[in-house]
């Protein structure tokens, strides 16, 4: 399973980025995709996640009503439109695959793209 994510970059507080996920290996349908967010000295922390067959949603609480997660099935790629950032969404953004009950846990997630930092300026 490889999972290539893209679309970070340097912002100011209150732009908006979006963030792709194109996934490829295996049939999703069981899956759900998600993303996830880590800063220096700091634990990987759960920021939205999509249930890939049924479509529910999941997020964090520092993100919602923000960010909005979204799939193209067609595409095999997940995404996720952030809006009004702030420096506090300053992180690497890595896009996961698990195949089991969708949890907010990162080690219970199964497969993991390469990162793409996400740099807000205040």
């Amino acid at each position: 399973v490889q999972l290539q994510a893209s679309g970070g970059g340097l912002v100011q507080t209150g732009d908006s980025l979006r963030l792709s996920c194109s996934a490829s290996g295996r049939t999703f349908d069981d899956d759900s995709m998600g993303w996830f967010r880590q800063t220096p000295g700091k634990e990987r922390e759960f920021v939205a996640g999509i249930k890939w067959t049924a479509g529910h949603i999941y997020y964090s609480d520092s993100v919602k009503g923000r960010f909005v997660i979204s799939r193209d099935k067609d595409k095999n790629t997940v995404y996720l439109q952030m809006n009004n950032l702030k420096p506090e969404d300053t992180a690497i953004y890595y896009c996961a695959i698990t195949v089991g009950v969708l949890t907010f846990v990162p080690v219970e997630w199964d497969w993991w793209g390469q990162g793409t930092q996400v740099t807000v300026s205040s």
